[in-house]
């Protein structure tokens, strides 16, 4: 079989990783999860308005090409800012930041992904970029220089594994705080206001717009939500969950939960081992079972949905 052919182009390449993905994995899988896809709907949205594409987004990175220069440094500023603003919705140990590197050079295109060096070395330097921060190379400092608003400190030649040469790489100096040049997609969490250094997590929460985004795209990130707190004996968790999402589809229970209690824990482990079955067997009577058996349970959103379904 014949290989594929190989083309080649100069590129303005952006790399950005989460930092301490594998520390908030561990802490809560659900709500990282449910984070990273608020904060990655924003940094797509910021990379499509740029006129980049995304080629890699292995899990919590992020790599995109642009056809300019000032376009992937534009992208980047925009998305520190966007990131910044999104997380001061957030409780400190569940904020979520980025690393950045950009590099301009030449690249691989096959099968419609990029390799070579100048994406090798755009993803070091994201490595060592501080936290919500950019880093680049002497070349995109010196094509930028007289063209942004940025100043970019020279943290002097480095050696990177795989390079065969030293490069010179800066740090650009941003203001975090300011209003985006690019504008990306609004947060799920709310915009920054006077409210937001107020102290508790209770106090941060805000109603999430529910005409943002696609259907499924929300479902998913609200279920994510609900099920990183319903098994919960904090009525705050309820209450948080009732700030978050004052229309969404588990408010019913989260209401019956903060009036009468949490269910014993024999109770919902019987729920739970009866909504396995009705999953499992995924028969209208069985989900029409379950929704008589527990009319506020648990999991009647999810069987209405299934109910409602293609084929039903």
């Amino acid at each position: 079989m014949e290989a594929p052919p190989l083309d080649r182009k100069l590129a303005a390449i952006l790399a950005a990783d989460v930092e301490g993905y594998s520390r908030l994995m561990h802490v809560n899988e659900v709500r990282t999860l449910a984070t990273l896809t608020s904060h990655r709907t924003i940094v797509d949205g910021i990379i499509e308005r740029a006129k980049g594409e995304i080629f890699g987004t292995a899990g919590d990175s992020v790599l995109a090409e642009f056809p300019s220069i000032v376009l992937a440094f534009n992208a980047a500023v925009a998305m520190q800012q966007s990131i910044w603003r999104a997380n001061q919705a957030l409780p400190d140990e569940e904020r979520m930041s980025f690393r950045i590197g950009i590099n301009v050079g030449d690249v691989l295109v096959k099968n419609g992904d990029i390799f070579g060096d100048g994406v090798n070395i755009a993803a070091r330097l994201e490595g060592m970029a501080d936290v919500g921060g950019i880093c680049v190379t002497r070349g995109v400092r010196d094509h930028l220089r007289d063209r942004v608003d940025a100043t970019f400190e020279d943290l002097g030649e480095q050696t990177f594994k795989n390079i065969a040469r030293p490069l010179r790489v800066f740090r650009v100096q941003f203001d975090q705080k300011a209003d985006p040049l690019i504008d990306g997609p609004e947060s799920r969490f709310p915009p920054l206001d006077d409210r937001s250094d107020k102290g508790t997590w209770g106090q941060h929460a805000e109603p999430i717009s529910t005409d943002y985004g696609t259907p499924d795209d929300m479902q998913q990130v609200e279920i994510a939500y609900w099920d990183s707190v319903r098994e919960s004996n904090d009525p705050n968790e309820y209450r948080q969950y009732l700030t978050r999402y004052p229309n969404g589809k588990f408010v019913d229970l989260a209401q019956a939960r903060l009036e009468n209690g949490k269910p014993s824990t024999e109770e919902l482990a019987v729920e739970v081992a009866f909504w396995d079955t009705v999953r499992s067997d995924g028969n209208a009577a069985m989900i029409e079972a379950y929704l008589a058996k527990y009319p506020r349970g648990q999991f009647c959103d999810l069987a209405r949905l299934m109910l409602a379904g293609p084929g039903r």
